[in-house]
């Protein structure tokens, strides 16, 4: 018998398959603008734990980890190293550069590569479709080119904020969020479609008749994708524990709105942070480590990997060059 953590119930369960023998995982994958620091490293460390103890235990494993190849951060480094192209060859080019980063980091750390990796830029028609859907079942709107979800329709039927304790009172109607970043505690709509912007890759969207060229938001993606290679429900979800709000949050928002479904998946599995000497990690503080500064200090990447086995997924790693 195997038992999760479940975040989306906040207990522990048995794990029990919904196809007999066979198991299926979605883990968020990376935004390929940079190259992954040692917290993101963790969490797909424990992805592929989780689904190597699955195999192990005689289960047939499907695991699905996408790309985010569009969102705020990649447009905008793009176009400041690749000025003298065009938005989307900038992009393409730029994206493509980290992504080679990123799998040459899981190489060395030893991780399995998953069954299926879709990228946002080559998924765009499925998130289309699936906002569409949102749109039609009434739990989005539409404003100055651009399409958000309404929270606050969505939550009179079902509840918003499963993953986290969320004060819905705060709600304000008509608020916003274009970035596809937003702090962890607001309760804003957020965007499912950015209108297009100068100087910014786009795609035709064709809505009822009428055309929204623009680009998806970043949560819609992860939707779409799933389903596209799980179905939904699909077995368990797997992510930081960054990711549970606002982006966990609003993948179930989408997916049960969109495709008319009791949940996203059976179990949700969230991993801690990794901190450096006590403290969290961030540029400013000069702490903020990739595999390659660990190969730097000459340590085997495969060390690294040993490490994170020394704490529980679920709590807290602390990193010292010690």
């Amino acid at each position: 018998m195997i038992k999760f953590f479940n975040t989306l119930t906040r207990q522990k369960e048995e794990f029990i398959p919904l196809q007999d023998k066979k198991a299926g995982i979605y883990t968020c994958g990376p935004t390929v603008y940079n190259a992954a620091h040692i917290g993101n490293l963790r969490s797909f460390i424990f992805a592929d734990i989780l689904q190597r103890t699955l195999k192990y235990n005689g289960l047939e494993v499907n695991w699905i980890m996408n790309i985010t190849d569009v969102d705020d951060k990649t447009i905008r480094d793009s176009k400041v190293k690749y000025p003298e192209l065009k938005p989307m060859q900038a992009l393409l080019k730029f994206t493509r550069e980290y992504e080679k980063i990123f799998w040459q980091d899981l190489e060395k750390l030893n991780i399995e590569k998953p069954n299926k990796i879709p990228r946002a830029t080559e998924f765009i028609q499925q998130m289309q479709d699936l906002i569409a859907k949102i749109m039609e079942a009434d739990f989005a709107y539409e404003k100055d080119g651009s399409f958000y979800f309404d929270i606050k329709k969505y939550s009179q039927s079902h509840k918003y904020g499963q993953l986290v304790n969320l004060d819905l009172s705060r709600l304000k109607t008509g608020t916003r969020a274009l970035s596809d970043e937003y702090e962890k505690d607001d309760l804003r709509d957020f965007v499912l479609w950015k209108t297009t912007k100068e100087k910014e890759p786009s795609w035709d969207f064709k809505f009822k008749n009428k055309n929204y060229p623009g680009r998806p938001g970043w949560h819609i993606e992860c939707s779409a994708m799933s389903k596209e290679y799980l179905g939904i429900p699909f077995d368990i979800h797997t992510g930081g524990i960054d990711l549970k709000f606002p982006h966990h949050e609003n993948e179930i928002a989408q997916s049960v709105s969109g495709y008319k479904a009791d949940k996203l998946a059976n179990f949700f599995l969230h991993n801690e942070h990794i901190l450096v000497d006590d403290e969290k990690m961030s540029k400013s503080k000069n702490n903020f480590y990739t595999l390659e500064d660990v190969e730097n200090k000459k340590f085997n990447p495969l060390a690294f990997r040993y490490f994170c086995l020394n704490s529980h997924y679920r709590s807290k790693l602390n990193f010292t060059w010690q």
